[in-house]
């Protein structure tokens, strides 16, 4: 048996150098959604004041409000928004952007209540609830807003075929009780694939 001497060994082992520190970046811990079970997908039609709509090009099933004025995209905006005829102030907008193909879910953003306090300080306006939930396999995080200028607001974003949605649906604050429920059923209707 060959041994190595301890001499023999300092010799052979290069003393350290000091060198400079380069600080390393460790990487954020990704948040992991503490919900398991999956929660419907709303098909209600709200009495006649919801009908399905279905966008193949884009790829994407949301019960928008009947009778609301439709438009298609504006660049930067919004990929399509149902208008209402009487009150304009009152609408819902769809709207995506490309993710890196590494981003699978919304919870990328951060924990629900920080991304929706970080959402409202941003707009200078007071979270009212921030909640997340899973349908069909996707994650949605969902906010409620009362914006300086007295609209109320709903958010909801979530992650799915490489891009970010956002749906958001706006009211004044008047009509905000006659509109919530209409809304949370419009909200809890999207999903961003085809389904049957």
């Amino acid at each position: 048996r060959a041994t190595i001497s301890e001499e023999t060994a300092r010799a052979t082992i290069p003393e350290e150098t000091p060198q400079a520190t380069i600080p390393v970046e460790t990487p954020r811990p990704v948040p992991v959604s503490t919900i398991s079970e999956e929660t419907p997908r709303s098909t209600s039609k709200f009495g006649g004041l919801l009908e399905r709509y279905q966008d193949g090009i884009r790829g994407f099933i949301i019960m928008a409000p009947s009778g609301w004025n439709k438009f298609e995209g504006e660049a930067g905006a919004y990929d399509v928004k149902w208008q209402d005829v009487v009150s304009p102030a009152e609408n819902i907008k769809i709207s995506s952007t490309p993710v890196k193909s590494t981003t699978t879910s919304v919870n990328v953003l951060g924990e629900v209540k920080a991304v929706g306090a970080s959402l409202a300080a941003k707009r200078k306006a007071k979270l009212i609830s921030a909640e997340e939930r899973l349908t069909e396999e996707v994650l949605f995080y969902t906010f409620e807003f009362a914006l300086p200028d007295n609209t109320h607001q709903l958010l909801q974003l979530c992650v799915n075929k490489g891009k970010i949605w956002s749906v958001d649906a706006n009211s004044g604050e008047k009509r905000w009780k006659t509109r919530a429920e209409l809304y949370a059923s419009s909200l809890a209707s999207f999903i961003p694939k085809l389904v049957k």
